[in-house]
C-alpha cells in the first residue's frame, strides 16, 4: 500500500474487494450531525445549529474515521454524507478527503448554505464522482426563508449554488411543496430547465414524521403541511406517459400481497449510521430496538449477525394482517415498519395516509375500482396482466403511428 498525495493505492491482490463478486456492504449512509442551520418547518430530523448536548454526543473525527475505513474495507464503493446540515462539521472537508482517499465515491445532502469557495474548489480539484443534492425551499427570499426558519437563508443558497455552478460541479436539486412555495411551481421548473446537466424538477412529495419520536408539536405541523393524496397523485402523474410506462414495468415485479413478513425492502443490507454512532437499518428507522452501537462492534458484525435476525421479523398487528399483508398494491405503498414507527410508535401499524395514495394510484391504472380496497381483490394477477397487456398495446400503436410519420414517440 502506498500513499502518493490525493490516491491511496492498496495491492489489488490483498484488498477486500476482490475477495468475492459480492461486497458485503456496497453503499454507507452516515448522519454527520442531526443539526441544521435550517428550522424547516416540514423536516423528520433537524436540530438546533447550536444544540451543544447534541453536538457533544456527536462522533469525532478519528470515530468517523473508523467507520469509513470498515466501509471500505466491506466493500464500500459509495458513502452518503447528511444530517441535519453535514457542512455543520468543522471537520467535514476532513472527512470528505478521507472518504475519497479510501477510493469510495461521495454523495452529500445539503441545503448549500454553508458552501465555501475552499469548499468548492475542494469538490472541483477532488470531485465526489457523484451529483451533491441540493435542497431547494423557494425561488425568492420571502418564501425560501419562510420555509427555513432563518433569514437570509435563500441569498446564503444562491451564493452556494453559485460556486458550484462555477466550477461546472454536478449537482441535482429537490424541492418540497410547501405553503410558502406552492405558487412558485412553474417558476421553478422552468427554473431547472436553465441550468446545465438537463435536470428535471424533483420533489420530496411525502413528508415524514419525526423519525426520534421527539416532537409531537411538530408532528402535527408537518401532518398539515402534507398534500393531500389527490394532489400528492396529480404530481405522481403529471407526466402520464412517463409514468405508465414505469408502471407496467414495475407492476410486474412488485405488485403483490408481501406477507406478514415486514421487511420487503432493502434495509439492513447497507444500513446508516447516525451522528452517535447507532447503525440503522435504514436512514428512517430508528426504533430502539432495530439499531446496532458500533462503539460495542463493528459493521461486519451488525450486518452478519444483527441485521439478519431483525429482518426475520414478522408482522402481529391484525389490522397490518388483514389489510398489508394481504393487499397485491403494497408495492405501490409506502408503508414500511420505519414510517410505521415514526407515525404509531410500532412497526407493524398501516399508516392510512399512505395507504390512500397507495389506492388512489391502483384506482388510476384501472387495478382496483372505486370503493374497492385492494386486500379483498382474488383475482389481482388478472389485473394486472390486462393493465401490462393495456399499455403493450398502447406503446405498439404510439410507434406505429410514430413510424408512419417518421417521427421519433
Amino acid at each position: 500500500m502506498s500513499d502518493q498525495g490525493f490516491v491511496l493505492k492498496k495491492n489489488a491482490q490483498g484488498s477486500s474487494l476482490f475477495k468475492s463478486k459480492q461486497p458485503l456492504l456496497s453503499h454507507l449512509d452516515i448522519e454527520l450531525t442531526e443539526r441544521c442551520n435550517n428550522a424547516c418547518m416540514h423536516c423528520y430530523i433537524n436540530l438546533p445549529e447550536r444544540d451543544t448536548n447534541a453536538q457533544g454526543r456527536e462522533l469525532g473525527t478519528d470515530q468517523w474515521k473508523a467507520i469509513l475505513t470498515q466501509a471500505a474495507d466491506l466493500g464500500a464503493l459509495s458513502v452518503r454524507f447528511t444530517g441535519g446540515e453535514p457542512l455543520l462539521r468543522d471537520d467535514f472537508a476532513e472527512l470528505y478527503l478521507y472518504t475519497r482517499r479510501l477510493g469510495m465515491k461521495v454523495v452529500l445532502f445539503t441545503n448549500a448554505r454553508l458552501m465555501t469557495p475552499e469548499l468548492a474548489d475542494l469538490f472541483a480539484r477532488f470531485p465526489p464522482l457523484m451529483e451533491i443534492e441540493v435542497s431547494v425551499y423557494g425561488m425568492h427570499a420571502d418564501s425560501y426563508d419562510a420555509i427555513a426558519y432563518a433569514p437570509g437563508a435563500f441569498a446564503e443558497f444562491r451564493r452556494g449554488l453559485n460556486l458550484l455552478l462555477e466550477r461546472q460541479i454536478p449537482f441535482g436539486l429537490k424541492s418540497v411543496l410547501l405553503p410558502p412555495n406552492q405558487h412558485e411551481r412553474d417558476e421553478y421548473e422552468s427554473w431547472i430547465r436553465t441550468l446545465p446537466g438537463n435536470m428535471k424538477p424533483s420533489y420530496s412529495l411525502l413528508l415524514d414524521f419525526r423519525t426520534r419520536r421527539d416532537n409531537p408539536a411538530k408532528n402535527r405541523i408537518i401532518e398539515r403541511l402534507r398534500l393531500k393524496p389527490e394532489d400528492s397523485l396529480a404530481l405522481l402523474t403529471r407526466h402520464e406517459a412517463d409514468y405508465c410506462r414505469a408502471m407496467t414495468q414495475f407492476s410486474e415485479k412488485f405488485l403483490y400481497p408481501q406477507g406478514d413478513e415486514l421487511f420487503n425492502c432493502g434495509a439492513g443490507h447497507n444500513g446508516c449510521v447516525d451522528a452517535y454512532g447507532q447503525y440503522q437499518m435504514c436512514m428512517l428507522l430508528r426504533h430502539p430496538d432495530m439499531v446496532y452501537d458500533l462503539s460495542n462492534g463493528t459493521l461486519k458484525e451488525a450486518l452478519t449477525e444483527t441485521f439478519p435476525n431483525f429482518r426475520q421479523k414478522k408482522a402481529s398487528n391484525p389490522a397490518y394482517l388483514q389489510r398489508c399483508a394481504r393487499c397485491f398494491l403494497k408495492g405501490l405503498c409506502e408503508q414500511c415498519p420505519a414510517k410505521s414507527w415514526a407515525e404509531y410508535g410500532t412497526l407493524d401499524t398501516p399508516v392510512e395516509y399512505l395507504c390512500q395514495i397507495a389506492h388512489l394510484q391502483g384506482r388510476y391504472l384501472g387495478l382496483i375500482e372505486e370503493g374497492e380496497m385492494a386486500w379483498e381483490v382474488n383475482d389481482w394477477q388478472k389485473r394486472i396482466q390486462t393493465f401490462v397487456h393495456k399499455m403493450e398495446m398502447q406503446a405498439s400503436t404510439e410507434i406505429s403511428q410514430a413510424d408512419l410519420s417518421g417521427v421519433k414517440p
